[in-house]
């Protein structure tokens, strides 16, 4: 609701090429981010209690999405070994 608020959709935008969710969902990604870094601990995510991963669409028509994943550090040491 609060993202509604502060980027509703109306007539009141210039860009509006792919309808009226158009420049309004472009505005709440900058405002959520579109790529997270989370640390792996014992396999594990690292994330607090009260933390989660959330996928958010900020269009109103249904879209489709893919997810990359891209994984970097060192591999475990009984991993590691030939």
């Amino acid at each position: 609701a609060w993202l509604d608020r502060i980027a509703p959709e109306g007539p009141d935008y210039d860009h509006d090429d792919e309808g009226p969710d158009d420049m309004p969902a472009h505005l709440k990604m900058a405002l959520t981010g579109v790529s997270l870094a989370v640390p792996v601990v014992g396999g594990r995510l690292a994330l607090g209690t009260w933390q989660g991963i959330f996928l958010v669409e900020h269009r109103a028509r249904p879209h489709t999405r893919e997810i990359a994943l891209h994984l970097s550090g060192d591999r475990p040491d009984e991993l590691a070994k030939p």
